[in-house]
């Protein structure tokens, strides 16, 4: 498929897990562990931030941060970016019409099959129901999509209707704004690191995110936190 963007070093921590009786994160979620050999994953960004992804919660159920998202929402709702499909299996739960949208085949491969409906997609290609969903979502750092925010967060704009919204995790206050280069890298104890390809990213903290949604014609209607996660969510100017 041809994409205006390239997430490949992802890929790598799609994969399914072994599923082995769950134990719990840090938020007492319960979670599918790991199985004993599975490497850890870190994005690395270009001004040297090395941040360890939480693969386990992404594979897990939905989390009360997720659950605490999906209630915002009362309408048909489009999850870009879904992943393994977590926040659309929220969605749904809650009677929701729901889609999953993610340029992985294995991230829309794992979302089908807990039951609900996704479709890979560039974001930045055509999507259906554009200018009709009630509410679109990029939680888990997708802001980063692209390295471009303005730009993403432009054509978010043009999915939402009117009266719609879009709920955008950022990054706690004072992380300011950041655009480079970023790369996924893997690796377990005594085992190595495997560096993935490098891919356009992106950081938006709290503070930077007014401007940010203002340049791409959007403005912030609340500001939201789920324990130490932060989100905003946006309404068309």
């Amino acid at each position: 498929m041809t994409s205006t963007i390239s997430l490949d070093g992802f890929a790598v921590v799609l994969g399914g897990l072994d599923r082995r009786p769950a134990d719990q994160d840090t938020s007492g979620t319960s979670v599918a562990p790991l199985p004993p050999a599975q490497p850890n994953h870190w994005l690395v960004h270009g001004d040297g931030r090395r941040d360890l992804l939480p693969v386990r919660r992404w594979h897990g159920p939905p989390e009360p941060v997720i659950e605490s998202v999906a209630a915002r929402c009362d309408g048909p709702t489009i999850d870009l970016g879904c992943g393994p499909g977590r926040l659309t299996v929220a969605l749904a739960q809650r009677g929701l019409v729901a889609l999953g949208v993610d340029i992985s085949a294995e991230a829309v491969r794992l979302t089908q099959g807990r039951g609900v409906v996704a479709l890979r997609r560039d974001v930045f290609e055509p999507l259906p129901g554009e200018g009709r969903w009630a509410h679109a979502l990029l939680v888990d750092g997708n802001i980063g999509i692209g390295g471009d925010p303005v730009r993403l967060l432009r054509r978010c704009g043009t999915l939402i209707a009117a009266d719609g919204t879009l709920v955008v995790e950022v990054e706690p206050p004072g992380a300011g704004l950041w655009q480079g280069q970023a790369y996924v890298l893997s690796g377990s104890s005594g085992q190595g690191e495997r560096q993935g390809p490098p891919f356009r990213w992106a950081r938006v903290g709290a503070e930077a995110v007014t401007a940010t949604a203002a340049a791409a014609g959007l403005r912030v209607a609340d500001t939201l936190r789920f324990g130490s996660r932060w989100f905003a969510e946006l309404v068309r100017s």
